[in-house]
């Protein structure tokens, strides 16, 4: 039920366990007083001042001339001579530039640019919006200004995180506490709808109507996406998952650790918006395997799951979670997980399509599945191996069809896994040694996730 416009919208908990609230917002008297706040105006979070808007243009193969343009608007104290550039290279949607004049970068600004046909994948002036709502209840660095096409924000001081980093349980407790204080904003007053089925449909238009003659004989073909959506979006709203302002995109180099200060923050709000809790917590995981080379063995095992959802339900609840919830919402996540592989894919086959950014976008996404089958066989069989015994043939070509029974977009993982993998374990594969096993143990327990449960475990 909507919230009644004279009515203030309720603090968020995660306020409410650390601080005193303000009765007339959903800021903590501690964060108002270290803004040098006074109250905002119910219901919903602050209001953010005017953000300034630039006429001008910057050329993507040639950003430095367009930057310095916007750093003489927001920074005309700075000498000219005297500004230094910095180039991030990580980004796979848009191009980033730092410009700074200290060298400890305590006055940095960031210029970014959008990547050539994003708008067809992003809302931009939703991504304005969010920006600043995020920035409004402390998630997020000064937005200065927006230009043509892109904007300029504050640099947030800290490391970029890794793969290996965001596996480390004192980093993903940063991690989940933060994402749960995330979860916990109100934009409006209003019950808030998933962004999920609306842009998944726009992007599978998209791969349909401007992509569909190009697409690789290994992709499938329209109508097989169009039942693997449907599919989607029958079963995953049984769920039951709650709908929260998310992230969306919560991949490593978007979470910056601050070491002096003890915390994560979250960058990038390009995909931001109202969507499922499992959603955003499943597409975390899948990041666990990394982007440049993927490596699904490094999905979250269950243990690992279940104690990173034990940390975020205890920072929304203020207490620790009954093992029920946590159980319930490890299964909504692991499904959810799904969506976000489809998602992306789709993502991908638009990108590889429009982009102009170095980056292989097909790579981790098509792999020629008729190539694959003989090591696949051998794997199933290493794998069943390890559960004890010798297994038949019978067993394994058994195994081989439930695998490929999976939802495509998983299979492509499958055979993407089984590409990369004999190649770092040769030795341990021709001797079908315990360290091949594991990490073939390790990576049903990942894709056999429809039921719930690795077959034989």
């Amino acid at each position: 039920m909507a919230v009644p416009p004279s009515a203030p919208l309720p603090c968020s908990p995660f306020y409410l366990r650390r601080q005193a609230s303000c009765p007339q917002c959903s800021w903590g008297m501690e964060e108002k007083a270290a803004a040098g706040a006074g109250c905002r105006e119910p219901p919903g979070p602050p209001r953010a001042a005017a953000v300034p808007c630039f006429g001008i243009s910057v050329d993507q193969d040639d950003i430095l001339p367009g930057a310095l343009r916007l750093i003489r608007e927001l920074r005309p104290h700075w000498k000219p001579e005297q500004v230094r550039t910095k180039r991030f290279t990580d980004g796979i949607t848009n191009k980033l530039v730092a410009c700074y004049v200290e060298e400890d970068m305590r006055d940095c600004v960031l210029v970014r640019v959008y990547g050539e046909r994003t708008e067809l994948l992003v809302d931009r002036e939703n991504e304005v919006r969010n920006f600043q709502l995020l920035r409004a209840h402390g998630c997020a660095p000064k937005l200065y200004c927006t230009f043509q096409n892109g904007l300029c924000y504050e640099y947030m001081r800290g490391m970029a995180l890794g793969p290996e980093h965001i596996r480390e349980p004192r980093l993903f407790r940063l991690i989940a506490l933060e994402m749960a204080k995330i979860h916990t904003i109100h934009a409006n007053g209003s019950l808030p709808k998933p962004t999920l089925w609306h842009k998944m449909h726009n992007y599978f238009t998209l791969v349909k109507n401007e992509i569909n003659p190009s697409l690789s004989a290994d992709v499938p073909k329209v109508e097989v996406l169009e039942q693997e959506l449907a599919w989607l979006k029958e079963h995953l709203p049984q769920l039951d998952s709650p709908v929260v302002f998310c992230h969306n995109d919560l991949l490593c180099k978007n979470i910056i650790y601050d070491s002096t200060k003890g915390h994560v923050r979250f960058i990038d709000y390009e995909y931001a918006g109202y969507n499922y809790q499992a959603f955003d917590i499943g597409n975390h995981f899948n990041e666990f395997a990394g982007v440049n080379e993927v490596d699904y063995c490094w999905y979250p095992a269950r243990e690992t799951q279940l104690q990173w959802l034990g940390y975020y339900l205890q920072a929304q609840k203020g207490a620790a979670a009954a093992p029920r919830e946590v159980e319930r919402l490890y299964v909504q996540v692991n499904k959810f997980a799904l969506a976000s592989h489809f998602f992306w894919a789709l993502w991908a086959l638009i990108q590889n399509q429009f982009s102009t950014i170095d980056f292989d976008f097909l790579s981790d996404l098509v792999v020629a599945a008729s190539a694959q089958r003989g090591d696949p066989l051998q794997w199933l069989g290493y794998y069943l191996q390890a559960q004890g015994g010798r297994p038949r043939p019978q067993e394994v070509e058994r195994l081989y069809v439930q695998v490929k029974s999976l939802p495509w977009y998983a299979v492509i993982r499958f055979n993407q896994y089984f590409k990369v993998k004999p190649q770092k374990y040769q030795g341990a594969m021709a001797t079908a040694g315990a360290e091949l096993a594991q990490a073939a143990g390790a990576f049903f327990k990942v894709m056999v996730i429809q039921g719930g449960q690795a077959p034989g475990g």
